[in-house]
C-alpha cells in the first residue's frame, strides 16, 4: 500500500488543502503529521496566546479527520527529525508540506529535502496553501521571469492608509541587504494590481475518508503542555470549526459594509478572520473567493487586505533579514527609554486612543488594523523607540502573531519598509477624532475615562481642573510637537 505523509504547518484544516489533498491523491493512506517543533520553541516564538489557539487547532483538526476514519498523529521534537522517522516507520513514498516564506520555513524545508533524499523520498512542496499567491509567482516587469516562474527564496487586515505609491519595484531602492534586485515588488500599488488579475486556483474539496496506517502518536497538546502563562482573558477560540461559522457570518452581512467602517474602532467592523488565516483554519484562496461572491464595494475592500498579506509574504521571502533589518535603512538615531516603553506597554502613555488601543490588546490578543496603525506609530514616530522593539511586544501578545505582517507592519509605519511615505506621523489626536470620534472606543477600553462624555474623553488634560483631578489616568508623557521635531531631527 502506498503511504504518503501530510507535514501539516500554517495550514491547520481540512477544507481546500492542497497539503492533505496531495497526499491523498498519491497514496491510499495518509499520515495526517503535525510535529510540536522545538526549533519553534527555542525562536522564543511560543507564547501563551498563540499556544492556547493552536490547542484548539488541533483538536478541532483531529477530530474533523476522526469523522472522516482518520485521526491526527502528533510528534514532538525537531522538525525534520520526526518527520523523517515518521515516514521511515510507514514507508512513506513522500512528505507532503505547504511552502512558506520565513527563513525558518526555508531552512525547514532545505533541511528536509536533503534528509528525505537521503532516505530516497521526496518532499512535495505545494505552494498556495498559505496565500492567494504564492510568493514569487509576481515579480516586476523587465526582471526575467514569468508570472509562472515560483521563486523559493502568511494581520489579516492590514488597515493600510492610502497613497502607498505609484509604480515602483525592488529595483528601484536600496534594500537591508544594500543589493539592488528584481526579484519581488517594493510598493503595493503596482503588486495589487498584477496580483488581482492572476488567475487564482480553485478551492479544494474536503476529503470524504482519511485513512491512517497504524503509526504511533503522542497526545494532543495542551496550551499547558506548550508555553507557561495565561492567555488573555478574551482570547478567541480556535479552530476550523469556529473560523468557517465566523466566516460564513461575516460574509452574509457586515462584509457589505466594510469598505466604509473598517478603520471605525468603535464599530468593530473588521472581520476578525486574521487568527484564523494565520493559523490556516481558513485558506485564503477560499476567503478571497467567498468575499467576491458576495460582490460589491467592501468585498473589494476587504480582498485588497488579503493582498496585503501575500503582499508581505513575498517580501520575506525575497528579504528574510526584513525580519530584523530595515528593510529601507533610514540611519535612524533610536532612543532608549525604559520608562516610556513600559507605559506604552501598559497603555498609560496619556493618549486615550493609543492607551485604548493597547489594553485591548492585553485582553483579547488581537486589535483592528487601524489600532494596530496608531499604536505603532505612537511607539516609533512620536517616542521615537526602535520599531523592533514594539514588534516584539506585539509578537509576545498577539494571536495572529505572524512574521511576515507584524514585521513588516510595523517596518511600514517606521518608514524603514514599504512605505513611499516615510516620514508620515499619525497623530494620535488627529486619528482618535477621525475614526472614534464621540470616543466610543476609549471608554470601551479605558475605564479611567468612562464617565467622560463625547470627544472630549480624547484630550482628559484639558477637562476642568476638580474634574481632571478627579481622574486617575496620567498625563501626556510626550508633548505631540516637540516629539514631532525630535523625530524629524533624530532621522534627518
Amino acid at each position: 500500500m502506498r503511504v504518503s505523509v501530510a507535514l501539516f504547518t500554517a495550514d491547520l484544516r481540512v477544507h481546500d488543502n492542497p497539503v492533505l489533498d496531495g497526499a491523498l491523491r498519491e497514496a491510499e493512506s495518509v499520515v495526517p503529521l503535525f510535529v510540536v517543533d522545538s526549533g519553534i520553541r527555542d525562536a522564543d516564538f511560543v507564547v501563551p496566546n498563540r499556544v492556547a489557539f493552536l490547542a484548539d487547532c488541533l483538536a478541532d483538526l483531529d477530530a474533523a479527520l476522526r469523522a472522516r476514519g482518520g485521526r491526527l498523529v502528533v510528534q514532538r521534537g525537531e522538525v525534520v527529525q520526526e518527520t523523517c522517522r515518521v515516514a521511515a516507520r510507514v514507508g512513506a513514498g513522500a512528505v507532503h508540506v505547504a511552502g512558506g516564506a520565513s527563513g525558518y520555513a526555508a531552512r525547514r524545508e532545505a533541511r528536509l529535502r536533503a534528509a528525505l533524499a537521503r532516505e530516497r523520498r521526496e518532499l512535495r512542496v505545494h505552494e498556495g496553501a498559505v496565500t492567494v499567491v504564492a510568493p514569487g509567482v509576481l515579480v516586476p516587469s523587465g526582471s526575467g521571469r514569468g508570472a509562472s516562474g515560483v521563486g523559493r527564496g502568511e494581520s489579516g487586515e492590514g488597515g493600510r492608509l492610502p497613497g502607498d505609491g505609484r509604480g515602483e519595484s525592488a529595483e528601484d531602492h536600496g534594500t537591508s541587504g544594500g543589493t539592488l534586485r528584481k526579484d519581488h515588488f517594493a510598493v503595493f500599488t503596482p503588486y495589487y494590481r498584477r496580483w488581482r488579475s492572476e488567475p487564482w486556483r480553485a478551492p479544494l474539496r474536503a476529503p470524504r475518508v482519511v485513512r491512517v496506517p497504524s503509526v504511533r502518536s503522542v497526545a494532543l497538546p495542551t496550551a499547558a503542555s506548550l508555553a507557561p502563562g495565561a492567555a488573555s482573558p478574551d482570547l478567541p477560540a480556535g479552530g476550523e470549526t469556529a473560523a468557517r461559522r465566523r466566516l460564513r457570518r461575516w460574509a452574509a452581512g457586515p462584509l457589505a459594509d466594510y469598505a466604509g467602517r473598517q478603520d471605525d474602532l468603535a464599530g468593530d467592523a473588521t472581520s476578525r478572520l486574521s487568527p484564523y488565516l494565520h493559523f490556516g483554519c481558513l485558506s485564503p484562496v477560499e476567503v478571497a473567493r467567498r468575499a467576491l461572491d458576495a460582490g460589491g464595494p467592501g468585498a473589494e475592500a476587504f480582498v485588497r487586505q488579503l493582498a496585503w498579506r501575500d503582499f508581505h509574504y513575498q517580501v520575506l521571502a525575497a528579504r528574510p533579514d526584513a525580519a530584523h533589518r530595515d528593510y529601507r535603512p533610514r540611519y535612524d538615531r533610536w532612543r532608549h527609554d525604559a520608562d516610556e516603553v513600559a507605559a506604552w506597554c501598559a497603555g498609560l502613555t496619556g493618549y486615550p486612543v493609543v492607551d485604548a488601543a493597547m489594553r485591548q490588546l492585553m485582553q483579547e490578543g488581537w486589535m483592528p488594523g487601524r489600532a494596530r496603525l496608531v499604536a505603532a506609530s505612537f511607539l516609533a514616530k512620536t517616542l521615537y523607540i526602535d520599531w523592533r522593539t514594539g514588534a516584539r511586544h506585539f509578537l509576545a501578545l498577539l494571536v495572529d502573531g505572524d512574521i511576515a505582517n507584524n514585521q513588516l507592519n510595523w517596518q511600514w509605519v517606521a518608514g524603514t519598509g514599504t512605505d513611499t511615505r516615510p516620514n508620515r506621523i499619525l497623530n494620535p489626536l488627529t486619528q482618535a477624532l477621525r475614526h472614534d470620534p464621540e470616543g466610543e472606543y476609549v471608554r470601551r477600553w479605558v475605564p479611567e475615562l468612562a464617565a467622560v462624555e463625547g470627544p472630549a474623553v480624547h484630550r482628559p488634560w484639558r477637562l476642568p481642573g476638580p474634574v481632571r483631578a478627579a481622574l486617575a489616568y496620567p498625563d501626556p508623557i510626550v508633548d505631540l510637537a516637540e516629539a514631532a521635531d525630535r523625530f524629524r531631527r533624530g532621522r534627518g
